[in-house]
């Protein structure tokens, strides 16, 4: 099924439930309500929506749809902003084009906004109506400064409401007008999405909530250039959606955006996921298993930042329901079946339109197994994380700082594709995860995890633990390198710049060049150790020694230089030998210390 296609049906059910406006409606944030007397004076204006420290934030209201903005004027049916319903604006936005014609900022819109609702409503009856085009032919934008809230409410967006009343636009006479105006005006045509002979929409509805996109909104489908004209079809001509499709797929999408629950920000794409149930069930409990994977809270939409109190459940009980829907069994107390469509669209911003960086249209089942064998790949022993790490803490290791505006933005998306498609890892994640092993010299587990789960989409064999009869040199060899940096610590204490940040970067590239060195330093860190009474503990790191150095060969022990994945290979090993000596003091070590003391 087209992208599209399954934005239409996701509206389809949203519209069943009465989730969603019918066409000719949008939902828009709504700031400010204005009400009206019979004889169109203004009585007052309230806020609306909720103060959020001390930031009134606008109430999502279904109004009619909004007209599509580009340098023009034109104003919307009902509501607008104030520089339109009231001819207010800030002075400071003053346009150049009313500047050039002498004329007061707000003035070309306000006479737009009343000329479109005259045209709109016409002759009517209807009192609230009447009242509106009363206020809108007597108002003197010169009194702005007298209503409640002026100087807050400039700019933001208003509707009106006649006193003792509903919302004009939620007045029966009023949706009469929208419906009418809804889809009029379009060239016939096929519908690419639906098939159907249909009213085309020659420009679709803006997207909001893609980060980086114009605030306004932007546009996947549209045509803007007259190169694109051909054989006398214009814009969205070119690509015939019917004005029916391009209002549902892009009330979907912009619900979606909305909706924190289904949305996630990977680098510079946002990705927004829904399931599609075959029968009646709800999706959302589907979302929400995968909203935790892809790191967005179910009930706050909050990225993760760090691990809840109960974490260690959390990834029990996650990596539980994942292995389940993975063997197509169903999950005790969700509706969550393995059969279920499963879409994730990756959205990031290109100047006044969106592009799609990926598409998945697969099951619930599919994207499991493809999880689980990310989290397969990635899995070391012992666990560097207590909960199963989210896409944006993996990536943060990749950014300087781990500051998420550093996170390489074209790389997060390759990256995501490749999780959700089961594909190859990109190749310069592995570079870039070794640049900033050379940067910083943090060896942690999430950095290792990442070069084993790369390594190990290319069907290359990387140990899971500590794995002393692994024979590969390069892994042998950061092992070694882990053991000489605990001789150092053992010998010398903790100093400001130790074997890892002054040897770490050469020994990983060229072997031969740093190990010769370490291993005659080591000699003397080991003496002063026995004299400080830890007797058994070198004894013991002497043989840890051994037993590396018997793996490597004694002709050639050391090789000139390691290609990436031998660099990679190399801090595996570091990890593994890291995390088997800072968690094992054996008995033995302890005894022999004791009877030095």
């Amino acid at each position: 099924m087209s992208m599209l296609a399954a934005l239409v049906r996701r509206y389809e059910r949203m519209a069943a439930k009465g989730e969603a406006p019918v066409p000719g409606y949008s939902s828009e944030k709504i700031a400010y309500g204005v009400t009206l007397a019979a004889d169109g004076s203004v009585v007052d204006a309230v806020p609306l929506g909720e103060l959020v420290k001390g930031k009134l934030v606008p109430e999502s209201m279904i109004v009619p749809q909004p007209v599509k903005r580009t340098v023009g004027i034109a104003a919307n049916l009902l509501w607008d902003k104030t520089s339109y319903v009231f001819g207010a604006t800030d002075p400071a936005k003053e346009s150049k084009r009313a500047a050039k014609k002498g004329l007061r900022p707000g003035a070309e819109e306000f006479g737009a906004f009343r000329q479109r609702q005259h045209e709109a409503i016409g002759e009517t009856e209807d009192v609230g109506l009447k009242a509106f085009l009363a206020f809108l032919d007597g108002w003197d934008p010169q009194r702005y400064d007298e209503l409640p809230h002026a100087s807050d409410m400039l700019d933001a967006n208003v509707v009106f409401r006649l006193d003792g009343d509903d919302w004009l636009h939620n007045r029966p006479a009023a949706r009469k007008i929208v419906a009418g105006s809804a889809g009029a005006g379009g060239a016939a045509g096929l519908c690419l999405v639906t098939g159907q002979d249909a009213p085309v929409a020659r420009l679709h509805p803006s997207i909001k909530g893609v980060r980086g996109a114009q605030s306004s909104g932007a546009a996947i489908v549209s045509f803007n250039q007259s190169a694109f004209t051909s054989f006398g079809k214009e814009q969205g001509e070119n690509a015939p959606v019917s004005e029916y499709a391009a209002f549902a797929y892009t009330t979907a999408l912009n619900g979606l955006l909305a909706e924190r629950r289904n949305r996630v920000q990977i680098g510079d794409a946002t990705v927004v996921f829904w399931a599609e149930p075959e029968g009646e069930e709800e999706p959302y409990d589907a979302e929400n298993v995968f909203a935790e994977i892809f790191g967005v809270s179910a009930e706050t939409g909050a990225p993760e930042s760090a691990p809840a109190p109960d974490a260690e459940t959390q990834e029990r009980d996650l990596l539980q329901k994942l292995a389940m829907i993975a063997e197509g069994r169903a999950v005790p107390g969700a509706s969550v079946s393995p059969a279920t469509k499963f879409y994730v669209l990756g959205l990031s911003p290109n100047a006044a339109r969106i592009s799609v960086r990926f598409w998945l249209d697969t099951t619930i089942r599919q994207l499991a197994q493809r999880l689980t064998r990310h989290f397969e790949d990635l899995r070391l022993e012992p666990p560097p994380w207590k909960t199963p790490p989210s896409f944006w803490r993996l990536l943060v290791e990749l950014a300087a700082q781990r500051k998420s505006e550093n996170i390489p933005s074209h790389l997060a998306g390759e990256f995501a594709r490749a999780v959700l498609t089961g594909g190859h890892y990109p190749l310069s994640l592995l570079t870039l995860v070794l640049c900033r092993l050379r940067a910083d010299h943090d060896v942690n587990g999430h950095r290792a995890a990442l070069i084993k789960a790369t390594l190990s989409r290319f069907n290359k064999e990387v140990p899971v633990s500590l794995s002393r009869d692994e024979p590969d040199s390069a892994y042998r060899l950061g092992r070694l390198f882990a053991v000489l940096e605990v001789v150092q610590r053992a010998g010398v204490g903790d100093v400001n710049a130790g074997i890892r940040d002054r040897y770490v970067g050469a020994a990983s590239a060229t072997p031969s060049r740093v190990f010769p060195i370490l291993l005659r330093g080591a000699q003397d860190h080991l003496s002063a150790a026995k004299k400080k009474g830890k007797k058994g503990w070198a004894i013991s790191l002497e043989k840890e020694i051994s037993e590396i150095m018997g793996g490597l060969g004694a002709a050639k022990p050391f090789p000139p230089s390691l290609d990436l994945d031998g660099q990679g290979r190399f801090f595996v090993g570091f990890y593994h030998q890291q995390a088997e000596l800072f968690t094992k003091r054996t008995p033995e070590i302890e005894a022999v210390d004791d009877t030095e003391e």
